[in-house]
């Protein structure tokens, strides 16, 4: 058993470190549905986009877009952390990606006949936020039953590198090729069915059940929600971060999302090809930072290190403004997506390693309920604000204050000493 066991061990650190967890087949089969679903989230950004602008060249229509996605998942999201922790949450994550591949696929059929109209896509895209509020705290609390505690970095390392590469780079360039060939219908379509491969992946994962239903707690949903809320609260780390990140994403995540194709399309002149680059350069960025950390590790000034690179990569919004060709353009989407990831990485670890288990789920949904309680107002606010300043000073105003705010968090009392965290 000892040779077995450090046979096991050699062969672990004989893999480069990145594909460590991928030894597991549970977390090879959500790797390769998530990865698979991915794709298909960033075909949908580029199709989207370029859809909502098809039918209404107005950066106010793309804002209501934006807000009828994220308004529903912002409800949905405590609700969903509660749940994730009474339930299975891999038929929770199967159950979202199937409501979500339907939508998509309704949405493919509308576009494909010429009925599609900006009032269809609202409703739909609301439909899918609402599912999407269940699924995060489902898939945070999921992966460390999936893997070794000690493999938790390079796990997170995995997820930064597959988020951008799918979302970021192959997505968004598969979908700009959809778009010029059969137009924003067949992009749709191929959407949905990359949800449905990850629903298949769900089905064929055999895990541990983390939540004995036929046992399930005396608590009623609300007790179990203040539970979750007091353990954050009496923990200055996540509730300083959750409240930073309100605040920035505020600043920032409206603008950018609703801008930057707006600026590609109308002000650069650029086709989707082009939009798709854009963010697939800062795929690269990401992909970047996600091997070096999976590869070395965090450090061990771990709070230091996310807030400083969550503050670069905001202050790096500010490009998009001052940009006026696309591979300026590409060079920000780089820098923006490489920092964050690599905060991220170490961010995503705290919380699994903190984080009593049968808290995760609750305490994940308040991450998400909190840090994207204001996007819909970001949504709101991007086109006015646009309207009024001009869109180049709305992106550097947003990358300049949001970059001031996450750093003045860094120095809350008490933020940069959480307890129990072991770093590798």
């Amino acid at each position: 058993m000892r040779h077995g066991s450090q046979a096991r061990h050699r062969a672990r650190r004989q893999l480069p470190g990145l594909l460590i967890p991928l030894r597991g087949r549970e977390f090879r089969l959500l790797w390769t549905g998530m990865s698979t679903s991915l794709i298909g989230d960033g075909i949908l950004l580029v199709a989207l986009a370029w859809q909502v602008y098809a039918l209404s060249g107005a950066p106010a229509a793309m804002s209501v877009v934006g807000f009828a996605l994220s308004l529903p998942q912002v409800a949905t999201l405590l609700f969903g952390g509660v749940i994730s922790d009474r339930f299975d949450r891999r038929k929770i994550m199967l159950g979202t990606d199937l409501v979500r591949g339907l939508v998509l696929a309704a949405l493919a059929a509308l576009t494909l006949t010429g009925a599609v109209q900006v009032w269809h896509i609202v409703g739909l895209v609301a439909v899918y936020g609402a599912a999407s509020g269940f699924f995060g705290p489902a898939f945070d609390s999921l992966v460390p039953t999936l893997v070794d505690s000690e493999e938790l970095v390079q796990a997170n390392a995995l997820d930064q590198f597959v988020r951008p590469t799918a979302l970021q780079m192959a997505g968004p360039s598969l979908g700009g090729a959809l778009i010029a060939v059969g137009g924003a219908g067949l992009a749709f379509a191929v959407d949905a069915a990359t949800f449905a491969v990850s629903a298949t992946c769900l089905l064929l994962m055999r895990v541990r059940r983390t939540v004995d239903e036929s046992e399930m707690p005396s608590s009623s949903v609300w007790q179990e929600f203040k539970e979750g809320m007091n353990y954050v609260r009496g923990n200055v780390w996540l509730w300083g971060t959750f409240v930073a990140a309100t605040f920035a994403y505020l600043l920032f995540i409206g603008p950018t999302e609703v801008l930057l194709p707006f600026v590609v399309k109308h002000e650069l002149h650029g086709t989707a090809g082009d939009l798709g680059l854009v963010l697939a350069s800062g795929g690269i960025g990401a992909v970047a930072a996600a091997l070096i950390v999976g590869q070395r590790g965090t450090p061990k000034d771990y709070m230091r290190f996310i807030y400083v690179t969550w503050t670069l990569a905001t202050l790096a919004v500010a490009g998009y403004g001052l940009a006026t060709a696309s591979w300026q353009l590409a060079v920000s989407c780089a820098f923006v997506n490489g920092l964050e990831a690599a905060g991220t990485i170490a961010w995503a670890t705290a919380k699994q390693r903190l984080v009593p288990p049968e808290l995760m789920g609750r305490v994940s949904s308040v991450d998400w309920f909190i840090s994207i309680a204001l996007v819909p107002l970001s949504y709101a606010l991007a086109a006015p604000v646009a309207n009024a300043i001009g869109v180049q000073n709305t992106l550097i105003g947003a990358g300049v204050l949001g970059a001031a705010v996450t750093l003045a968090f860094l120095y809350l009392p008490g933020m940069r000493s959480p307890k129990q965290l072991v770093v590798t």
